[in-house]
């Protein structure tokens, strides 16, 4: 029986004997796991109001339905309904500043260098628009598989990784594959969003349990550094994809493998700094002290950054269906599958304050815009809060 319906990993397969595999496997899991009530959600205790913050603005895009990832530039903010609307909207007022469509449902999240904004349809299409002319589509391209991780651009290219592991380059005006590489792996990846980002002049992406470090022009491989080991009897149990999203400060990346760890890696060197045993299935993020994250029972860890030692646990929060947490300032935000938003100590855990959006999960981690806290629900809204 699963618990997180809202942060549930669905499974891509690429093989039809893969599919048969995982559905008997996922079958024999569910049955072995079901008992006759699902864990209860811990209750809330009154809302203790410690920091001052209030709602400041609202929006809608359509529903989203997928792993949906925010993406900032300055001071604004773009999201990508699962109608085929992409936004880019003023963190300040709530105001557009441009919407536009593609078209056809999006599968993932919305990347965006300023200039550029970039969206993956159901179908296929890799879609970039030109923020600069109000969305207008510049060009779209077919793609050989599925994706879920939001497209990275970046030096004018537009970065995709597939639910195939191909990692693809693309000229950002023109849409000319600039190169693409592929590695085998398990045939099965979770339908959640990867890890693909840039760090320095390196782009770092997740395969498998793997941090990778490409060279961005022709997209060569400069260092491979394992963050988790595929350990299970069967396929199911040996997926180990990285997750966005990650926490990143200077030249070292700590990121989540599925049900497996979390870990640091340095993206200059390649090199893995730790990684510890956690059973999680969204996203990290962190400071230049803490590395904070969700475990799969809805208790939120953090993990001293240079060591991975343990600095505090809660279970306040346990079986809530939790999204990836953002930190800012002394405060831990995260989200639930209720709508409410948590705002955490970040020294123990302990209740700042609660803040309510819609009613329905948070869909994407908590973005930070300038000073504005945004927040995204699976019902399509788009929230803006704000300190006192």
């Amino acid at each position: 029986m699963m618990i997180f319906k809202p942060f549930r990993p669905r499974v891509h397969n690429q093989r039809a004997r893969a599919a048969l595999i995982s559905i008997a496997f996922l079958t024999l899991l569910t049955a072995c796991s079901s008992s006759p009530q699902k864990p209860k959600p811990a209750e809330l205790a009154p809302n203790v109001a410690l920091v001052g913050v209030k709602p400041v603005w609202s929006t809608r895009v359509g529903d989203i339905a997928y792993s949906l990832e925010l993406a900032v530039v300055g001071n604004t903010v773009l999201a990508a309904g699962g109608d085929g609307s992409v936004s880019a909207i003023d963190a300040t007022t709530g105001r557009d500043l441009w919407r536009a469509s593609v078209g056809a449902p999006i599968a993932a999240g919305v990347g965006s260098d300023g200039k550029l904004a970039a969206v993956v349809t159901r179908s296929n299409d890799l879609v970039v628009l030109s923020s600069a002319n109000a969305g207008r589509e510049l060009w779209r391209q077919k793609l050989p598989a599925q994706v879920y991780t939001a497209p990275l651009v970046a030096g004018e290219r537009v970065f995709v990784l597939g639910a195939d592991r191909a990692v693809s380059a693309f000229d950002g005006q023109t849409g000319r594959r600039l190169w693409q590489i592929q590695r085998p792996g398990d045939p099965l990846v979770l339908r959640q969003a990867g890890v693909l980002q840039a760090v320095g002049d390196t782009l770092v992406v997740g395969l498998s349990g793997r941090m990778v470090g490409l060279n961005p022009l022709n997209g060569t491989v400069r260092w491979d550094a394992p963050v988790a080991t595929p350990r299970g009897t069967n396929e199911v149990e040996r997926l180990v994809d990285l997750l966005a999203r990650t926490s990143r400060v200077g030249d070292v990346v700590c990121a989540r493998a599925f049900q497996a760890s979390v870990g640091c890696v340095n993206a200059t060197r390649g090199t893995v700094l730790w990684s510890k045993p956690a059973n999680g299935s969204v996203g990290v993020h962190g400071d230049d002290r803490l590395v904070v994250g969700s475990e799969s029972d809805g208790k939120v860890v953090a993990w001293q950054r240079a060591t991975g030692e343990r600095a505090w646990v809660t279970d306040r929060l346990q079986y809530r269906g939790l999204s990836a947490p953002l930190l800012l300032g002394r405060s831990v935000a995260i989200g639930d599958s209720t709508g409410f938003v948590h705002l955490l100590s970040r020294d123990d855990g302990s209740l700042l304050t609660r803040l309510s959006t819609d009613g329905t999960a948070v869909a994407a981690p908590p973005v930070l815009v300038g000073t504005t806290l945004v927040v995204a629900t699976r019902g399509g809204g788009i929230f803006g809060f704000a300190p006192e």
